[in-house]
């Protein structure tokens, strides 16, 4: 009896297993040059169980039932693709076949620094001048244009700068402490090993390895084995910021014997780029060597650096530039037949790192890196004691002072370094008593002292961090992450004499202050070349972050969560006693210790209409703790803290939707974002008036308290018009504005601190970016391994950086009398006070390449050109000069024709070309 009732229950249930046979499909990935594509994300619509492609670009899902199914593989830098197939009930293992990915525009990404140089000036501006920063290629239209086609003329989404932005290698931040900013000079020509991010998260979506910012993360992993095993061969020739770009890379790939080696160098160089007297010899190194001593355990060295020295150019007033022209530089000059710039940044940072990466059981991962960069960063000037100044576009030289014509001022619109030498030549010898010999008699120098010297300011960091991140899967749809770091900062910055330009020697005192030593403890006040000068300190901090983030996938939804805390300490130590009396009691020693506390949440949550549709809510709030520079309002010559500096307030939310088709690709996005209790700090030369009078001195302006409001939408979308034509197009539409009226203070060697009250800013826009910007692009992608594409660029709603103290009270407010000067309407108030909106702008780019494969080598070229027509009156940034400070002095400049102290400008370069070819096999 039970022998029947096991039969027929045997041959009751074999229709019904029949009918639900389960498949197992497999392919794999590889790309445009037939190698495999390794670490590809494939989702599976209808399933929770998405997979990675293993280190052959091989995956698969088994137990699939019969039905309809859709996949969608997708890698950063690479354009995704949507896979349909079905799968029959007779079917047990199902051949996707291989399945190519071709690579997304800009994959040949990097970072192209434009210029620095009003990060070393000292006449305001500092985060106006323009830069391009991180080039990276994201996966939709909008990220890929916003990077490459509007991203040449400085175009930042949502109005986020490299302060908001982040950079990992290995889990260590890249992130500079004195102002929070990314200095992609430390790895600059190192295209080759830092094309592909591991990780590249934009804007507020979450990241598996650090908590982020507003600006989104890419993380770089730098494992010797993950480089795809090849030699590679590169030469560049442009006219952007060097003429010439040479780089090798060699990548061996994993050994039996478990050993893995990538090795890397570059050479950026020329001297007759655009603009005058520019010129750049940078080099770069990268080696990164694995062992390999099972499946589950590694170790990595990674050790890279790029010695760069470059010349700067300068922004100028509109005078000048009608004058000289949109290539003019005042920071040169003819010595001995050759040019000579005033402004050369010279920056060696190298880093050194030690990874372990650790398997702990089937799901989990541990990885942990220690590292260590040193060097120095050191950017010059001219400096002048008991002199006049060097500048030729100083305003007293200009011919709206009224002493010269255009004529002459063309004669002498460069730096006269003979004159420089002559004066120094013409200074009397002298005999100066410096202290006191050990027998009592008096220690004497004779010589000449330097009238004019050249300096540099230089910072000296030591950095050591340690990081760590561990991930785990809970359970198949549900994953884990932890991230711990610590970094240790002891920061040494100082001035030193660099070329005494013809003198014996330099004075170590104060020019502006009557002669005053500005370190009173050495009674020798004279100094050589390589010695420090005029200030001496070092910045300590201490951080400590932890990072929990965690993703749970479910078939319509997919949600991700992250929390972060953080506790840092920083304080000031002075080398130098200064010698104005108000400030000795803070200038020397240590200060105390200032500490802070952060703490933030961010979310993500996708809902999968289908395979193709998506919508994307993300939504961030967390504090940021003052940067050091923020901290001190001065510290080369105090302690002092900046009044009301707080932890900024972050609250930021978008939501968008994606449409992943074979056709169109689209997205949609609408973004909303405050920050909260900023802190801005300017550094600028200024005429200040007060009870006794006017003076003239170099002003620390500090707005605190300081609220802002980003609004706006954002359109991408590309569509294969053809197999081999594809249209792109991109529209951000953004409001950026101040919405309070923050409070103002300055502080200099003569006042201490003084308090403005409110700026009148409320509704002023923030600089630093078009606001709206417009492009369609069409490439053409020829089946014979060849493309040509071309993009309309639109630019809109570009606004001047402004001076704080021009917009308080104490602008229209006589000292005297501490009533409104006569006059000051606020109708009038109002109009001197308005803040400068350029004109709109149209760009028209172009790109070509084509790609060769003989045999096992493939070769390629590429040429780009941007602002094809030559457009010079694009404004890519500017700031206010601060020297006008009170109503009577901006009456009279608004009055003149051409202002003594109209805005100093950057416009852009005109025509710039790219060309690139490439062997790798």
């Amino acid at each position: 009896m039970i022998k029947k009732l096991s039969l027929i229950s045997l041959f009751t249930l074999l229709p019904a297993s029949y009918y639900y046979a389960q498949t197992t499909v497999y392919a794999y990935v590889k790309g445009q040059d037939g190698k495999p594509v390794e670490r590809a994300e494939v989702d599976l619509e209808q399933s929770v169980d998405d997979v990675t492609a293993d280190k052959i670009g091989y995956f698969q899902f088994v137990d699939l039932k019969p039905g309809h199914y859709l996949i969608t593989v997708a890698k950063p830098n690479f354009e995704s693709k949507i896979v349909e197939f079905d799968v029959t009930a007779d079917e047990k293992r199902k051949d996707l076949g291989v399945i190519v990915l071709n690579n997304s525009l800009g994959s040949d990404a990097g970072v192209v620094v434009i210029d620095d140089s009003a990060n070393d000036t000292e006449d305001g501006g500092s985060a106006m001048q323009p830069t391009v920063g991180l080039l990276s290629s994201g996966r939709d239209a909008f990220q890929n244009v916003s990077a490459f086609e509007l991203g040449a003329y400085w175009f930042r989404p949502r109005g986020v700068d490299n302060r908001f932005e982040d950079v990992l290698f290995n889990g260590v931040s890249m992130s500079k402490n004195d102002d929070g900013r990314i200095d992609f000079s430390n790895w600059g020509g190192l295209n080759d090993v830092t094309r592909y991010p591991y990780e590249n998260v934009d804007n507020i979506t979450p990241s598996e390895y650090t908590f982020g910012n507003l600006g989104g993360v890419v993380y770089y992993n730098t494992r010797a084995s993950s480089y795809r095993k090849q030699t590679s061969l590169a030469y560049s020739f442009t006219n952007r910021s060097y003429l010439h770009r040479a780089m090798a890379t060699y990548s061996s790939g994993m050994s039996k014997n478990g050993w893995a080696f990538t090795v890397s160098g570059s050479r950026r160089w020329g001297d007759q780029a655009i603009i005058d007297g520019v010129y750049q010899d940078a080099y770069a190194y990268f080696a990164s060597v694995e062992k390999k001593f099972s499946e589950r355990h590694s170790i990595n060295f990674t050790g890279f650096g790029s010695p760069t020295y470059r010349a700067s150019n300068s922004p100028n007033t509109q005078e000048v530039y009608d004058i000289m022209g949109k290539d003019y530089n005042s920071y040169w000059g003819w010595q001995d037949g050759e040019k000579r710039n005033s402004r050369i940044r010279k920056v060696f940072e190298p880093m050194f790192m030690l990874t372990d990466y650790l398997k702990i059981g089937k799901n989990s991962n541990w990885t942990n890196t220690v590292s260590y960069q040193i060097g120095s960063d050191a950017r010059s000037r001219l400096d002048w004691f008991r002199g006049k100044d060097p500048n030729p576009t100083y305003y007293r030289n200009l011919p709206s002072y009224g002493l010269v014509t255009a004529d002459e001022f063309r004669e002498k619109s460069q730096i006269d370094w003979t004159s420089l030498y002559s004066q120094n030549n013409n200074i009397p010898v002298e005999t100066y008593t410096i202290g006191i010999n050990p027998d009592g008699t008096p220690k004497t120098i004779k010589g000449k002292r330097a009238v004019y010297t050249l300096v540099e300011d230089v910072n000296r960091d030591k950095t050591f961090n340690f990081a760590s991140h561990f991930d785990t899967r809970l359970k198949d749809n549900w994953k884990l992450n932890i991230n711990f770091n610590y970094q240790n900062l002891k920061s040494d910055n100082f001035r030193r004499i660099k070329d005494l330009l013809g003198a014996d020697f330099a004075f170590n005192r104060n020019a502006f202050n009557n002669d005053v030593q500005y370190n009173v403890d050495d009674p020798n006040f004279t100094v050589k070349v390589g010695d420090r000068t005029q200030y001496s300190y070092e910045l300590t901090k201490n951080h400590y972050s932890l990072n929990i983030s965690s993703e749970v996938d479910f078939n319509k939804f997919n949600i991700v969560a992250s929390i972060f805390s953080s506790y840092s300490e920083s304080q000031r130590e002075g080398d130098y006693k200064s010698g104005i009396l108000i400030l000795q009691n803070n200038s020397k020693g240590k200060s105390a210790i200032y500490d802070a506390l952060d703490a933030g949440l961010k979310g993500k949550v996708t809902y999968k209409i289908n395979g193709k549709n998506f919508i994307v809510y993300n939504g961030a709030f967390f504090s940021l703790a003052p940067t050091l520079n923020e901290l001190y309002i001065n510290p080369r010559a105090v302690d002092y803290l900046t009044p009301g500096v707080k932890n900024q307030i972050i609250n930021s939310n978008d939501l968008s939707y994606i449409m992943r088709g074979q056709i169109l690709k689209l997205r949609l996005s609408g973004y909303y974002t405050t920050v909260s209790n900023s802190t801005e700090i300017s550094r600028y030369y200024a005429v200040v008036a007060d009870q006794t009078g006017s003076m003239n001195t170099l002003i620390n302006e500090a707005m605190t308290g300081v609220d802002k409001r980003y609004i706006g939408a954002e359109l991408g979308f590309d569509v294969k018009i053809t197999p081999t034509l594809n249209a792109t197009g991109v529209a951000s539409i953004g409001e950026y504005k101040y919405t309070n009226r923050p409070d103002v203070y300055s502080f200099d060697d003569l006042n201490d601190f003084r308090s403005y009250g409110k700026a009148n800013i409320k509704d002023y826009k923030v600089a630093g970016t078009p606001q709206k910007a417009f492009s369609f692009g069409l490439k053409y992608n020829s089946p014979k391994y060849w493309w040509v594409g071309a993009s309309a660029n639109y630019l809109m709603d570009q606004y001047l950086d402004f001076s704080a103290l021009n917009k308080t009270a104490s602008m229209y407010t006589d000292p005297g009398t501490n009533d409104t000067y006569a006059g000051a309407s606020p109708e009038l108030i109002q109009q001197l006070t308005a803040q400068t909106k350029f004109d709109d702008q149209f760009m028209l780019n172009a790109n070509a390449g084509k790609s060769f494969l003989i045999g096992k080598y493939r070769m390629g070229i590429s040429v780009s050109v941007n602002n094809i027509l030559n457009n010079r009156n694009y404004v890519t940034g500017g700031f206010e000069q601060g020297r006008a400070a009170n109503f009577p002095q901006l009456l009279e400049e608004s009055q003149r024709e051409t202002p003594h102290f109209g805005p100093k400008l950057w416009y852009d370069r005109g025509i710039t070309f790219f060309t690139n070819v490439y062997l790798r096999f």
